[in-house]
């Protein structure tokens, strides 16, 4: 037990926010009262890889899981050389249309309620609005970052993004709606995060990788639906389906207890198998 107990305080030692070197504002309409901006967290030089990721936080699209999300997870990546880019993106901050009722839930063998796997369990214009809001913030973020490779010391062709629950959808509605080669991510990874509207495959796409829990309603059937789309573009897809633990996931010291504590490390190795960390 003493042993578990000093092997989580380490790990917890390890997930200490990073301090964010650079904050930077992104460009809005001068009307807009909402502030998107992002967060630069940069590896020591003599471990970076030039692989750049940009956080894209869960929370439902009102609030930002700031700390788990992009702190932890940015000292996470740098300590393994890789920069890391939270985005703070448009959030929603009107109440729901009165009398709106949400839909029926379905779990993972009724994916054929996501066509297109759209997996959004409530359409309406401002959540709509605000959901391309935040796709548009993620595309103009992913291109600056793209102009400051030099002076990051980043490879402009290893940027890609990772979204938690929300925060995947707005990075693959930054994906698929992304015509300029400029805001087109290298690599996609969504953790916990279904679309939020209906899914055409940019062509070329990036490669995907998806990681869920099989028994998160909406969730897990909505992912699914994504990667058979990816597939059926002809696109570089995986899926990890974990059978136990729980989620959005965010780091989990290694137990062995669960098999979801495993995303992060596989996160790294799905990566280096593509190429874009050594």
């Amino acid at each position: 037990m003493i042993h578990k107990t000093y092997s989580f305080i380490l790990f917890m030692l390890c997930c200490l926010p990073s301090l964010a070197q650079q904050t930077i504002d992104l460009p809005t309409t001068k009307s807009d009262t909402y502030k998107p901006s992002i967060q630069v967290f940069l590896p020591s030089e003599d471990k970076a890889n030039g692989c750049a990721v940009i956080l894209c936080p869960g929370g439902g699209m009102r609030v930002l899981s700031w700390e788990s999300d992009v702190e932890q997870m940015a000292t996470f990546l740098n300590e393994r050389g890789i920069a890391a880019i939270g985005l703070k993106y448009h959030l929603n901050t009107l109440p729901f249309p009165q009398g709106m009722k949400m839909p029926p839930t379905v779990d993972v063998t009724h994916i054929d309620h996501f066509p297109q796997a759209d997996a959004n369990p409530l359409h309406y214009p401002e959540g709509d609005s605000i959901l391309q809001l935040a796709a548009d913030d993620a595309k103009t973020a992913i291109r600056l970052v793209r102009q400051q490779a030099q002076a990051w010391h980043l490879d402009p062709q290893k940027i890609g993004y990772l979204g938690f629950s929300a925060g995947g959808g707005v990075a693959i509605a930054a994906t698929i709606q992304a015509t300029d080669p400029t805001e087109r991510p290298d690599f996609l990874c969504t953790n916990f995060g279904p679309s939020l509207m209906p899914v055409k495959v940019p062509s070329p796409a990036p490669p995907l990788l998806i990681m869920t829990r099989a028994d998160h309603q909406n969730v897990a059937a909505g992912l699914i639906s994504l990667f058979l789309e990816w597939k059926k573009a002809g696109a570089n897809a995986e899926l990890h389906l974990y059978g136990d633990g729980a989620g959005p996931y965010t780091l989990m010291p290694s137990t062995g207890y669960t098999t979801t504590e495993a995303w992060s490390q596989q996160f790294l190795l799905w990566l280096q198998a593509k190429g874009f960390v050594k």
